[in-house]
């Protein structure tokens, strides 16, 4: 089995603060009603809008967290973000330039800026081909000399915790926080401004877990990146992201600094989430209450009408059967958005 170079980035401890945000600039991306339908079978089932009028901002050096329950439509709109999906409507706008429906051929200069790292490391490796030519692939897709792409491979294999000897070796000799290491390597080999991170540490032993987020952690500081990390777990998001949005069935629900979202949710389902988060104290672990919502989140295919989440929801009333709630801040002026009839204050 390969060895992992030891480096800071492979320990343990909590990572280290990211670079801070540029706030007061504009967006590095901006996303604005985002929809990815997917054609239902050949007259046996309706279209399913897997993502509906999805938008937020991410800033350059900052850490956004998508999450939700499985199949509520984080994944697809990382996807369509990077343009392995295409968009059905909305914009996706990059660095000032809308992105979302350009051909391939014009999209190409600009897929060194926005990359993404994968869910399953060994699945997103080509078991065929060398880790040297997985990491200079996209550099020899961007026209990069050959020797000059495995020169570049060698750095990264060092930048991420592991020993550029090993460069020859072939995926299935890692491990697989090796192999999710490589896949960040391929993420930064064309130095881009904003990597796209689907679930990076959810396939991985918990041991090795802690080590991919502070690896993640101090490449952002050092080389000033944005992330989209979409997630499930809420506690591995309270410690990479800065600020939160919370999806449900393929909508945001939440948004807003991570400190005022998981200090005090104002949404019914983002509490409920937090409620099934363990808490280190055994005392408030055991004394806390915890929401359990009834039944399974509705299918895309058939939404309910009104909030999508009133079939569950324990403060469901009329209107909430009725009007889908707008994303709107939780009080005037406020940094969070609430999709609520009846927001929790806070």
């Amino acid at each position: 089995m390969t060895t992992t170079r030891t480096s800071p980035s492979s320990s343990a401890s909590p990572p280290p603060a990211p670079r801070a945000p540029h706030h007061d600039a504009a967006p590095l991306l901006s996303v604005h009603d985002l929809t990815v339908t997917y054609p239902g079978k050949r007259g046996r089932s309706a279209p399913i809008r897997a993502v509906d009028g999805v938008g937020f901002d991410i800033a350059a050096g900052e850490t956004l967290g998508l999450v939700g329950e499985s199949g509520c439509g984080k994944s697809t709109t990382g996807r369509a973000i990077v343009r392995l999906l295409e968009p059905t409507s909305g914009s996706i706008t990059f660095e000032g330039r809308d992105i979302g429906h350009l051909t391939q051929r014009a999209l190409r200069p600009l897929r060194r800026h926005v990359q993404m790292v994968f869910q399953d490391p060994h699945a997103s490796l080509n078991p065929r081909q060398t880790v040297a030519r997985i990491i200079a692939d996209p550099l020899l897709a961007q026209g990069t000399p050959a020797d000059e792409a495995r020169r570049r491979a060698a750095e990264l294999m060092d930048l991420v915790g592991l020993i550029p000897e090993h460069l020859d070796r072939y995926p299935h000799a890692f491990s697989g926080g090796q192999a999710q290491r490589i896949g960040i390597a391929r993420a930064l080999a064309t130095r881009p401004r904003l990597i796209v991170a689907d679930e990076p540490v959810s396939a991985l032993d918990v041991s090795v877990q802690a080590q991919i987020v502070n690896l993640m952690a101090d490449l952002q500081r050092e080389l000033g990146l944005a992330y989209l990390f979409i997630a499930h777990d809420l506690s591995v998001v309270k410690r990479v992201c800065d600020r939160v949005a919370v999806m449900y069935l393929g909508r945001i629900v939440e948004t807003g600094p991570k400190e005022r979202v998981y200090a005090a949710p104002a949404h019914p389902y983002t509490r409920a989430l937090l409620s099934a988060v363990p808490l280190p104290d055994p005392v408030a672990e055991r004394t806390r209450e915890r929401i359990t919502l009834p039944g399974d989140p509705p299918s895309p295919a058939t939404p309910p009408p009104g909030c999508p989440f009133h079939p569950r929801c324990p403060k469901a009333q009329t209107v909430c059967r009725t009007e889908l709630p707008a994303l709107k801040p939780s009080a005037p002026g406020a940094a969070r958005r609430v999709a609520c009839h009846f927001p929790e204050a806070g």
